[in-house]
């Protein structure tokens, strides 16, 4: 009684109204960064035993291998995830699934320490990463409902960046603690006990999204769905977002990036595990990716900064095709005289021009789709990104030999999104004028 008290006076005082949604907003954050700060914890244990274990030297193909293992089950889960979102609390997926990943890397941890590479750790790590798959897509399916339309750029910059930069903080400390505790134990040890860690953590995110009130990330009760969930229900997803042309564009533009950022980041994993160092030192190559994504990091964060000075002066439209075509200059660098250096600056400047991508088409689909279809929006979008992150790790994995030294791979990416700023984000079909696609 005391908290529909409540939500008749936020309807009522808009003073009330914007410290809820306020608190509401701290709360999302604080559940989506510690989740995404042990995601990073959690992926560099696993880096560090599949990909930099002194026994195991990667190729491309198994680097692939382990980002489409990573990537699969988002694909896999996400036609469902949109619907169940649509249907059941938000609250009560996030808060169950954190608790429900924290039991699985129990498991994770338990194979790691016997030092099972096999079938059975492959099967664990992809329920791992589908569990993910609800938390993000239902947070970010609900976020638009305790933020006004007007501070959804912002917000998403907050929320999708910090998780970003939390990935890459995360990924830092496990590895500083990974390179703390292999004083003490064997490196198969020290990662189990980094994943143990993490699965803690994860129990700590599970508690903090169940202070949130039941109905705060939506659906509400009248556009709660009668129908059951499948691959129906995510096509619906792709039919709302064709009758707004410039989502189903921004889409597009959004998965090529991520595609190329796949591709880019599996080049940086074999010149630094491969070339780089010594390839029978892979603490150092670890180090050395560490800091590729350390500073790429840096730029996903200024990427999301710029993003709503460059939204206000150009339109949300410009700004994707803009932020579409910064990177290609550097890469060319890249390109023809890859060291160090030169990776790690266009590291720097595709990390910070995709997180800007994204977090402005976020906002466009956010502020278009009705808050009922939104799961379901989300839900295509999802599998449309991680689809194309998985085809961009395939295309590197054919070009790039062990060295990981390509010129043809960063030119290829250059050109892809040339092409996709010129051709598919042209102003006659991708503007705020833009008519519906039928």
């Amino acid at each position: 009684m005391g908290s529909r008290l409540i939500n008749i006076g936020a309807k009522n005082n808009p003073i009330i109204r914007t410290t809820l949604r306020l608190v509401n907003l701290v709360k999302l954050l604080q559940v989506r960064w510690l989740g995404q700060f042990t995601d990073g914890l959690f992926q560099s244990a696993l880096a560090s035993f599949v990909l930099f274990s002194p026994e195991r030297q990667p190729s491309a193909s198994s680097a692939a291998l382990a980002f489409s293992v990573v990537l699969l089950p988002y694909s896999l889960v996400g036609p469902y995830a949109g619907v169940f979102l649509d249907r059941f609390s938000r609250r009560r997926i996030v808060q169950y699934t954190n608790a429900f990943r924290a039991g699985i890397l129990l498991l994770i941890a338990i194979l790691i320490k016997s030092g099972s590479t096999g079938v059975l750790l492959t099967l664990v790590v992809l329920i791992a990463f589908g569990a993910n798959r609800l938390i993000l897509s239902g947070l970010s399916a609900g976020l638009p409902l305790i933020v006004s339309k007007e501070k959804l750029i912002t917000s998403n910059a907050l929320a999708v960046t910090g998780g970003t930069v939390g990935i890459v903080i995360g990924g830092g400390a496990g590895i500083g603690l990974k390179n703390l505790l292999d004083h003490f134990h064997s490196s198969d040890f020290s990662d189990y006990l980094i994943i143990l860690l993490a699965a803690s953590a994860y129990l700590l995110s599970s508690y903090l999204s169940s202070r949130w009130p039941l109905n705060a990330i939506g659906p509400h009760e009248h556009e709660i769905l009668d129908s059951s969930p499948g691959w129906s229900e995510m096509s619906e997803g792709f039919r709302i977002l064709r009758s707004h042309g410039d989502s189903i564009r921004g889409i597009l533009a959004t998965s090529i990036q991520r595609g190329g950022v796949t591709a880019l980041t599996l080049m940086a994993l074999l010149l630094e595990r491969n070339t780089f160092h010594p390839s029978d030192n892979p603490d150092a190559g670890l180090s050395g990716f560490a800091v590729v994504m350390a500073v790429a990091g840096i730029g996903v964060g200024l990427g999301a900064v710029i993003a709503p000075f460059g939204v206000a002066k150009y339109g949300r439209h410009s700004w994707i095709r803009i932020s579409l075509l910064i990177p290609i200059p550097l890469l060319l660098l890249v390109a023809f005289d890859t060291n160090a250096i030169t990776l790690v600056i266009g590291g720097f400047f595709i990390a910070l021009a995709g997180q800007s991508v994204k977090v402005t088409n976020d906002a466009l689909i956010q502020a278009k789709i009705e808050d009922e279809y939104r799961g379901r929006a989300f839900a295509f979008y999802d599998v449309a990104v991680n689809g194309a992150i998985v085809a961009g790790a395939i295309v590197a994995a054919l070009i790039l030999p062990i060295s990981g030294k390509s010129l043809l791979l960063p030119s290829l990416i250059c050109a892809t999104y040339a092409l996709t700023a010129i051709i598919v984000l042209r102003s006659s079909t991708f503007s705020g004028r833009s008519l519906p696609t039928t």
